[in-house]
């Protein structure tokens, strides 16, 4: 990235993939039910941790968890989850594996219910990004009225590890709010 754009994140030492995120992916909106399903994954993977962590892990989870196909996923059994938390690729923790695997048949049931799981998460804010107009990086809530509805719902629907917090990061990631600063230069192209 040139210097003379200016970017809503502080970049840690030249962190291109971090960079990268930040410029091409980060609150882009998504429509794709199995880039919906990465991002699940990843952010589920992320409470308690920074993102620049789970981020330069996510090769190794695309690989871990059969390239995000939820179908796939939804099919692990004990003996890949044993083969899970040996993998130094990953977040090795029992409870977000877990986590994943339960969110996969979880994500199907939405799927089977609503057509697309994109069709369900969308219906959260009315089918159309939020636009927010936020100025410094503290100014970005953690959490919103509508990401606490939402997690309550996937509660119910019997997803784990996505609390308010973890589901307003994915909805950010994922461009159903606009959360870069109104300064940064992807703020008025997403």
């Amino acid at each position: 990235m040139p210097k003379s754009k200016r970017s809503c994140w502080p970049i840690k030492d030249g962190d291109t993939l971090m960079q990268e995120y930040h410029d091409i992916e980060w609150g882009v909106p998504l429509f794709d039910d199995q880039k919906i399903f990465e991002f699940l994954v990843l952010e589920s993977a992320q409470a308690g941790l920074s993102w620049q962590i789970v981020l330069h892990k996510r090769e190794n989870y695309r690989k871990a968890f059969a390239g995000f196909d939820p179908r796939k996923v939804a099919k692990f059994d004990a003996k890949k989850v044993v083969k899970l938390l040996q993998n130094p690729g990953i977040i090795r923790n029992r409870a977000k594996i877990a986590a994943a695997i339960n969110n996969a048949r979880a994500f199907l049931q939405v799927q089977k219910e609503f057509g697309t799981f994109s069709k369900y998460i969308w219906g959260f804010v009315g089918n159309k990004p939020i636009r927010n107009r936020w100025k410094t990086i503290k100014d970005l809530p953690a959490k919103t009225e509508i990401a606490e509805k939402l997690s309550d719902d996937l509660k119910r629907r019997g997803f784990k590890f996505l609390g308010p917090t973890v589901i307003y990061a994915h909805m950010q990631a994922m461009g159903m709010v606009n959360d870069h600063l109104v300064g940064c230069f992807r703020w008025g192209k997403v």
